[in-house]
């Protein structure tokens, strides 16, 4: 074949047949060049973008109503019930998977679905902090048993409140060996008392399994027993009646069964307290077992050293005992009470003598004024305060321990009469529920905070100053009846009577206006208790302001002179009545009913309700009303006859006085 020569000129890239990749020609100048161009059109793009302005990009959200979801259909596990069930807890009987429905009208203390709690799987170190002296905690109520630190809880006798020592007595001994020490009072209005108590104290070491754990082989060791007692009698002095604490039975009883009375008439509690809590103290100790030690007192009186209350909390709250008392209710707002007193020889007077002795009050100071009654005469009604003495109580509260109130008349609901009183009891009236009395807890405060507490609201002390104000003598001898034999007799007997309530008259204004003085604080009162006195307090003070001025005002109209609408009637009778001379005492006398009604309304079931009922029983007003009235004539009462001889009443059993209570 003939070859073609090309026209063409040669190109730089030649193409080899025989070899797989280009060849570039040109040599290191032409790549050189081909990289200069590629970086210069990197850089322009560069400034291209740079120079370009940024674009917002906006996003669009778009909203669905929720009522356009369909709801999904619960499980049948999870249904509600709208009917309240009558059952409480997670297990009531409602019945198939509605029985575990949270729908009880009530709430359950205490939940009986058990929970799993989870375990931790490697559990680290920790170290043991043992404290000396225990936390005291504050007072909890409860409907069914009333908690440490409450105060004071109703009991009809010491048998009563043993049955709640004893478990007192078995809580402790579950946590740790106890040691109890029994003080009893060594007068002889006791001793009735210790020979009942005696009778118990068995049953409730047998109860704790005392008895056994004595003949116990484990427990031969005195440091190593569980419980062990101590016996100490108080009069004038204390008397440790166990040499030491022992856990015998026998020398438990024997020790009580020969305790003598006291003959001084003194009862230091708070001395023997005191010195019992020094003494054994050392049991607290972890050389004694680290002993719980508590303090159980019976005494009928509020104590002749009640000054020592300060030292006596702090020493106990110190070595933390807690310490009970088994003592006698105190009177409402009254200091001293009556214990019938029947002479156990019946070769003597067997009819009742009423001995006073020291119970009250319940509070720190007098919060209750003392007014007499309209027509009540010589003889004060004593109420419940539905608390104990104020320095036994306070030390029970402030050591973590209770007071028992213990009287056996406690009825409720009713008025207990002299007659129905028992032999070595103080005569209360009335009593009172104590669930309701429980929210009018006394301040159980030292002097000095109290006094700190009184001068924070001008009601409080307006109330204080006016029950000390009150504690005078009242109107005697107030006359209704006026014969009139001429208008000079009937002058001067109208006469005597302005001038009884006259005496009266400004002592009731002063204490009127004492408590008119804090009567912009009342609003600020918060706590039911004072509420409730000063609410009484400033009731009773109008009505007997309203009383007494009416008297005076009625007297003075009766000596203007006014005829008897019947010429038979010889006499004018001053009756109570809801109409009043003017305007001024129907004003004083509404005000007065608006603070009665008042107490009565938001304070039922307590003693203020109770003399706030009293008190609104007599109508505050005066009306005159015609009477007759057999008169002698002048010449026989100018000269009597001479009285007959009373006859002769046969001699009964001599009458003694009776011992020191």
């Amino acid at each position: 074949m003939a070859s073609v020569a090309s026209t063409t000129e040669p190109t730089d890239v030649e193409i080899d047949l025989d070899r797989e990749s280009p060849r570039i020609g040109g040599g290191p100048a032409a790549w050189a060049m081909s990289l200069v161009v590629h970086l210069a059109a990197l850089g322009a793009l560069t400034a291209i973008t740079l120079t370009l302005p940024a674009a917002n990009s906006t996003s669009e959200m778009a909203l669905e109503s929720l009522e356009t979801i369909p709801p999904e259909t619960l499980s049948e596990e999870f249904v509600s019930s709208e009917i309240a069930s009558t059952e409480i807890g997670a297990m009531a009987n409602g019945g198939g998977v509605d029985g575990a429905l949270a729908a009880a009208p009530n709430f359950s203390e205490q939940s009986v679905v058990s929970e799993q709690a989870d375990l931790l799987a490697d559990a680290g170190d920790r170290v043991a902090v043992e404290l000396e002296t225990e936390a005291f905690q504050g007072p909890e109520f409860s409907a069914s048993l009333p908690s440490q630190g409450a105060g004071s809880v109703g009991a009809t006798g010491a048998e009563g409140a043993i049955d709640r020592l004893t478990h007192e007595i078995l809580t402790s001994l579950e946590q740790r060996p106890t040691m109890v020490v029994w003080l009893f009072d060594q007068s002889g209005s006791l001793r009735e008392e210790r020979s009942r108590i005696i009778k118990r104290f068995r049953r409730i070491y047998e109860e704790l399994g005392v008895i056994d754990a004595a003949d116990n082989p484990a427990f031969r060791r005195h440091q190593d027993k569980p419980l062990l007692t101590a016996v100490v009698g108080f009069g004038s002095e204390p008397t440790m009646l166990t040499p030491e604490p022992t856990d015998r039975i026998e020398d438990i009883e024997a020790a009580i069964r020969d305790i003598e009375d006291d003959k001084s008439g003194q009862e230091n509690v708070f001395r023997a307290v005191g010195m019992v809590a020094e003494k054994f103290r050392t049991y607290r100790s972890a050389k004694n077992g680290k002993r719980h030690v508590m303090i159980v007192v019976f005494t009928d009186e509020a104590g002749d050293d009640i000054p020592l209350v300060d030292d006596t909390v702090g020493v106990c709250r110190k070595y933390a005992m807690p310490v009970y008392v088994v003592g006698r209710p105190a009177p409402f707002g009254r200091q001293t009470a009556y214990v019938k007193y029947i002479d156990p020889d019946p070769r003597f007077d067997q009819r009742p003598q009423w001995v006073p002795v020291s119970l009250g009050p319940e509070s720190l100071m007098p919060e209750l004024l003392k007014l007499r009654f309209a027509q009540q005469g010589d003889e004060e009604e004593l109420l419940d305060s539905g608390f104990g003495p104020y320095a036994l109580t306070r030390l029970c509260y402030e050591t973590g321990g209770l007071y028992f109130a213990s009287h056996p008349n406690r009825v409720v609901g009713r008025r207990i009469s002299g007659d129905e009183t028992n032999n070595l009891s103080a005569h209360i009236s009335m009593f009172f529920e104590p669930d309701a009395m429980r929210r009018y807890q006394p301040d159980y405060l030292p002097a000095q905070e109290y006094m700190r507490l009184l001068q924070s609201n001008g009601a409080r002390r307006a109330l204080i100053q006016a029950a000390e104000m009150s504690w005078t003598s009242p109107m005697e001898n107030v006359r209704l009846r006026f014969p009139k034999r001429d208008e000079a007799e009937l002058a001067q007997l109208l006469s005597l009577a302005q001038r009884s309530a006259a005496i009266l008259q400004p002592k009731i204004d002063a204490i009127c206006q004492t408590l008119l003085a804090g009567e912009d604080a009342r609003p600020k009162l918060e706590e039911l208790r004072w509420r409730a006195g000063y609410d009484l307090a400033m009731g009773r003070a109008l009505a007997v302001k309203t009383r007494t001025d009416g008297y005076n005002v009625m007297l003075a109209e009766a000596k203007q002179g006014k005829p008897f609408k019947d010429e038979k009637n010889n006499t004018w009778v001053l009756r109570s009545t809801e109409t009043y001379a003017n305007t001024s005492l129907e004003k004083l006398a509404a005000k007065a009913k608006t603070y009665l009604e008042r107490v009565i309304e938001e304070h039922p079931q307590t003693p203020w309700a109770a003399l706030a009922e009293r008190e609104l029983a007599t109508p505050l007003g005066w009306q005159w009303a015609e009477g007759y009235t057999n008169l002698p004539p002048i010449e026989q009462a100018n000269n009597p006859r001479p009285p007959r001889p009373e006859p002769k009443v046969p001699e009964g059993p001599p009458r003694r006085d009776p011992p020191p209570l």
